[in-house]
């Protein structure tokens, strides 16, 4: 299982501009072959900061996830609202057990 875990900012006079673009691009990719979980949140501490957390299958299935059309719109909408300070990290998982 690979998870991505990170974050980004947006300027938050934009949120609400960007919140039907975030809407659109998480319900799309939650229905691709190989996702498991895809979330944005926004942190209720720092507005405009949020939070991302995906589960894919297979490398695969995420590498496939960057060349689906939704994404590459999200990609080219995303810069003229501002985003910044993206820092995004794959993990491979070899087990788990719960907390």
């Amino acid at each position: 299982m690979i998870l991505v875990v990170g974050h980004f900012r947006l300027p938050p006079e934009r949120m609400a501009e960007a919140r039907p673009m975030m809407r659109r691009v998480i319900e799309e990719t939650r229905r691709e072959a190989g996702c498991r979980a895809y979330s944005y949140a926004e942190d209720v501490l720092e507005p405009g900061l949020i939070h991302v957390s995906e589960a894919w299958d297979s490398a695969e299935a995420l590498a496939t996830h960057f060349t689906m059309p939704h994404m590459r719109r999200w990609q080219e909408e995303r810069v003229p609202l501002g985003l910044s300070d993206r820092d995004i990290v794959r993990y491979e998982v070899t087990g788990a057990e719960p907390l």
